[in-house]
Parts: structure tokens; sequence; C-alpha cells
């Protein structure tokens, strides 16, 4: 069955082509970048310290940063002055990760971590497609509640613009929706949050707050998806040249800069 990840198509959403590029003609993606490397160490340190509360969290940082940091210098070259602000950054945060949990949930009892979701769209069933992912952490408190949490790593925080934009919450309205789905448990029981882990914030490093998403967001949400399956179906990929900007193919063999329609179905 053919299946679909929220990056897939958040990526389909910003431009057509470069999902193509990407995962219909399988072009390599950039070999990721010393924010990266930070992002990947401290989700490792968070998945493993909440599952074994006696591991040492700022050694698993540590050891996984420096292991990505070495495989990114076979691939370009890195800065090193910031590579040893994120050492002392990670060392720093690792170890407000629980205390931040329990602070905000008090008791709770650790569901899963890094919970692969592959769940059939039955939206589309002329499509045949599955919704791929991995939800960072899962716990339960006592009232029965189950609280959805994706990790993002990030420099000083969010603004209230992005903490609201539809194309960052959506991820969590998937999340909740296919969790349900694969366990069969209301959605009013679910609630999802993203917990922002800050590198150079003053204060509050570990914030942690909920996404809602009611029936209309959900909605919207489904029809966004259901078009980009349809577009993908029929093998529509206009470029979308509002987006080339930052594009790592603007100019490449893959994607020479040419205006061009951008125009979905």
């Amino acid at each position: 069955m053919s299946h679909i990840s929220y990056s897939a198509l958040k990526i389909f959403n910003e431009c057509p082509f470069k999902y193509k590029l990407l995962y219909e003609d399988k072009v390599a993606k950039s070999n990721g970048s010393e924010y990266t490397s930070f992002g990947t160490a401290l989700h490792e340190a968070a998945e493993l310290k909440v599952q074994d509360e006696t591991v040492n969290e700022q050694d698993i940082f540590l050891n996984k940063f420096e292991s990505e940091i070495k495989l990114l210098k076979e691939q370009k070259e890195v800065d090193e002055k910031l590579v040893e602000e994120m050492r002392e950054q990670g060392k720093k945060l690792a170890p407000q990760i629980i205390p931040a949990l329990k602070e905000h949930f008090g008791e709770f009892k650790l569901l899963a971590a890094e919970e692969d979701i592959y769940e059939v769209i039955k939206e589309v069933p002329e499509m045949q497609y599955a919704f791929k992912g991995f939800i960072d952490l899962i716990v339960q408190t006592p009232d029965s509640k189950i609280h959805i949490l994706d990790w993002k790593s990030c420099a000083w925080g969010w603004d209230q613009k992005k903490k609201s934009d539809p194309m960052v919450t959506y991820q969590l309205t998937f999340y909740k929706y296919f969790y349900s789905q694969k366990h069969n448990v209301d959605p009013k029981s679910i609630e999802t949050y993203f917990a922002l882990l800050k590198r150079t914030a003053k204060k509050n490093n570990v914030e942690i707050f909920r996404v809602t998403s009611g029936s209309k967001k959900t909605e919207n949400a489904f029809n966004m998806l259901k078009k980009a399956l349809y577009n993908i179906d029929k093998k529509n990929f206009p470029k979308n040249r509002m987006g080339c900007t930052y594009c790592e193919f603007k100019k490449t063999e893959h994607c020479p800069w040419k205006k061009e329609s951008f125009q979905l179905y």
C-alpha cells in the first residue's frame, strides 16, 4: 500500500515539484546540518530518559550528538563554534525534560515512546493510501486522558503565529486521529502537545503547550490531505516558484529556475 507521512504532505503543500523530486524521483536530500544533529541527539536523550529515569541523559545527548556531527563532517565543513555552543546547550537542556513533564502533567504513566503509526486513510478508499508517522511520546494521566507529545528543538522558541499555524499544528491533528483509529479509543480522550526544547532561551527551556483539534480543524486537515493525494495519484506536480527562495534544489540540474504556473486540482 502506498503511504504518506506528515513531512511529505507538508513538502507537497509547499511545492508539489519538490515532493516529486524527493518522493517520486528519489533525488537525495541534503545531509542535514548542525541544527538537525542537535535535534536528533536531544530527541534520543528525551526518548531514552522518559523510558528509564536511571540513565544519564547528558551522556546520551553527547554521545549521539558526537556521532551525528562525525557523520556530518564526512559530508561538509561544520561550524565548530556553533557545535561547541550546542554541546553546552544540550547538556543544560537534557536534564530539564523529565522535570518539565512532571510539572506539566503531575503524575503520569508512560504508554509509548516513538510509537509508529501506519493506518489506512479510510477517507480515500479508492486510492488505497496509509498514513505513516512516529509519535514521540504518549502518556496517560490518572483521569484516563491520553496525551500525545511531539518534541521540537528550536532556538529561543515559537511566536504565537507559528504556534497557531495550521501547517504546523495539523501534524498533531493527524497524530490524534490516527492514534485513535489504531487503538480504537475515543478522540475526546486524547489531548495533543508540542514540547519545545529551546537552545538559547534564558529560561523556560522546555515549553509544553497544548494544541486543540476540533471537528472543523480535523475536516480542514483532511481536505488538504485528500487534495494532495488526488494530485499525487494524478501525477500533478507543478512547481510553486513562490517557495523557491530557500529550496535546496533551486538552480540545480533537478530544478532550474524558471517561471511555471502553480495549479492543483
